[in-house]
Formats: C-alpha cells, sequence, structure tokens
C-alpha cells in the first residue's frame, strides 16, 4: 500500500503470476513462523491517523495534494479521496511512558500539518464521517490523483461488474448506488498496529474481538452520511458495503465479502 504503479492493464498471465508469488509469500512467512525469526521481546505499537480536509465553510476541500505538498513531511500520505490524508506515526514502545511520549509526539505533529495545511486555505479534522460530506463530493473526480487510486477502482468495478448499492437504515434512511468506489473514503479512523510474538497472536486477537463492542460505543463517531441521519456508528456499514466486489447473486449465495467486520 501506498507505493505507486506503471501499469493499468493485467493479463491472465499476470494474475497467475501475483497468484504464485502470493503463494511463495506464505511459504516463506511459514518458515518465518516454524524459525521464530520474530523480534516480539519489547512490542513495537503503530498507529494510522486518517484526516478529512475542510475549507472555510467546513465542506470537503479536495486540496490534499496541496496539503501535503504545503506539510512537506513523509509521515502524511495520501488516502483514496482528495478530501483525505493519512499520517503514519513511527511504531515505538508503550510500556512506561511510552503512550504519554506517542501522544506528544503526535499532538506535535498535527498542529504543526495543521499551521501549513491552513496557507492553502484547508483544516484538518478528526471524526469517524465528516457530516458535510455529501453524494455529490464522492464521484470519480475526487479520487487522488495517484494513479493506483483509479486501478484500484477499476479493478473492483470489473470484479463487481455492476454499480455499488449502498443501504443504510438508521433514524432515517440511505439509498443509493454509485459508480466509484469513493464512498469508501467517507470512512476514516485511527488504526493501531501491535506487534506480538507469534504464539501469543491467538489471545491478542480473541481480546481484541471481546472488546470491540466496547470500544465501538465508546468511540461512535459518525452519526451523519450524505445529509441523512443513520446509525451512532456507521462507518462499518457503509465501509463492508462500499468494498463489497459480490453482486446480488453471489451474496445470496453465502460468499464471503471483500471486507466485514465480526
Amino acid at each position: 500500500m501506498g507505493k505507486d504503479v506503471d501499469r493499468v492493464e493485467f493479463t491472465r498471465a499476470d494474475r497467475t503470476a501475483f497468484r504464485n508469488k502470493v503463494h511463495r509469500n506464505l511459504d516463506a512467512f511459514a518458515r518465518m513462523l516454524r524459525e521464530a525469526r520474530f523480534d516480539a521481546e519489547r512490542p513495537l505499537t503503530g498507529v494510522e491517523i486518517e484526516l478529512n480536509l475542510v475549507d472555510d465553510l467546513n465542506d470537503p476541500a479536495m486540496k490534499n495534494a496541496e496539503v501535503l505538498s504545503a506539510i512537506s513531511d513523509d509521515a502524511f500520505q495520501t488516502e483514496l479521496g482528495r478530501f483525505n490524508i493519512e499520517i503514519n506515526v513511527p511504531p515505538g514502545q508503550i510500556d512506561g511512558a511510552g503512550l504519554a511520549t506517542t501522544e506528544s509526539a503526535i499532538r506535535a505533529s498535527l498542529n504543526a500539518a495543521e499551521e501549513k495545511a491552513n496557507q492553502t486555505g484547508s483544516s484538518m479534522v478528526v471524526i469517524g464521517i465528516l457530516p458535510t460530506l455529501m453524494t455529490e463530493h464522492v464521484n470519480r473526480e475526487a479520487l487522488s490523483a495517484n494513479p493506483r487510486y483509479a486501478l484500484l477502482n477499476d479493478q473492483i468495478f470489473a470484479a463487481r461488474g455492476e454499480d455499488i448499492q449502498i443501504a443504510i437504515d438508521g433514524i432515517e434512511r440511505l439509498q443509493m448506488t454509485a459508480d466509484c468506489i469513493l464512498p469508501e473514503a467517507a470512512c476514516t479512523s485511527t488504526q493501531f498496529h501491535l506487534q506480538v510474538a507469534p504464539e501469543g497472536f491467538p489471545r491478542h486477537w480473541n481480546a481484541a474481538q471481546a472488546i470491540a463492542g466496547v470500544q465501538l460505543a465508546v468511540g461512535a463517531n459518525s452519526p451523519f452520511l450524505f445529509g441523512k441521519e443513520l446509525m451512532r456508528e456507521t462507518r462499518i456499514a457503509l465501509f463492508e458495503q462500499a468494498a463489497d466486489t459480490r453482486t446480488h447473486e453471489l451474496k445470496t449465495q453465502g460468499v464471503r465479502p471483500r471486507v466485514w467486520f465480526g
């Protein structure tokens, strides 16, 4: 993720070669697991924070290229929509004073970036879904300029074969179709990456699943989408549907979706 791509078309031979590479990577990973080639005695935790860009009226600002140029910091990168950027916080230890150190570093980076963003007439907003985001903001023209996003869009629609259907019931009801994957860009979040030893992974995974409901209840902050008041936390339903490559027939057959949450 995050790498530039220099091709926009792929043959059957390309896809076969890709599948073979995936299997070789899995074989290498299995060997690493067997031979314990992991450094997890002092585990590191990394953080990604996805941000929305707004203008003076708090409407989405399609300026991520200008904002990133002004910030001029490799920790900040593009995201799917031109109204998104993200910061990748370097991994660090969170024992002792680690959490406080991480917080201070994040605050300093975001404050410095906000000053630079203001020079482009933009501000950064940390929220699940930007309430001022409307359907007219999520068209193909709003894809970030990097060709990889257009390629991702085209490949998902090639697999799907039809427009994306989004239907979410809440206090109000949203039902719409989309001819690009930009509705997915409405979902922004903070993501923690925790390094653990292979033998401890099942326990950490199960613990994460067990506390997910509580985390969701505490952190829910996306009740509005495209002018509709929906769920207190709309991102889950939106992301699942916006990234779904299955046709209606595959859904009724019980085929797993591309993305789903426990």
